[in-house]
């Protein structure tokens, strides 16, 4: 049976902010700290050893796997900057077009710097993936 890896822990998110080796890299986790908790109204957590996360819901898929996940996180990594949000949601493509320089998989966004990118799109990409989070999972 699957087992969740990525769960949330009692890890200090500023701790983990501050062992972000490059500068550049780490200012921008503390701007991008502010900018997920005011938006999203929820403190920030750590879930795994590299992920700040923000709020959480329940999922089961039809297949019956189930567990709990961010609404939404980001995570400065040496390569870039990684910005999760829900998968599926088409709204996130339209937003994304106005976003700025980026880079886009499934559920994550690369960025190299917050410099690059649109902070209005990016709260108003925060906001869509909790309420469609929201609409998909409701507890």
């Amino acid at each position: 049976m699957y087992k969740q890896k990525t769960k949330e822990t009692d890890s200090s998110v500023i701790e983990f902010i501050e062992n972000v080796e490059n500068l550049k890299r780490r200012e921008d986790a503390y701007k991008l700290l502010e900018t997920f908790t005011e938006t999203t109204g929820y403190p920030a957590k750590m879930w795994g050893p590299s992920i700040i996360g923000f709020g959480s819901y329940h999922y089961k898929y039809e297949t019956g796997h189930e567990g709990d996940a961010p609404f939404v996180g980001f995570s400065p990594r040496k390569a870039n900057i990684s910005l999760y949000f829900a998968t599926g949601d088409t709204e996130r493509d339209v937003l994304l077009q106005k976003f700025g320089k980026h880079k886009s998989g499934k559920a994550c966004v690369y960025i190299q710097k917050v410099d690059d990118i649109d902070v209005d799109v990016l709260k108003a990409m925060i906001n869509q993936s909790i309420k469609f989070l929201k609409e998909t999972y409701p507890n």
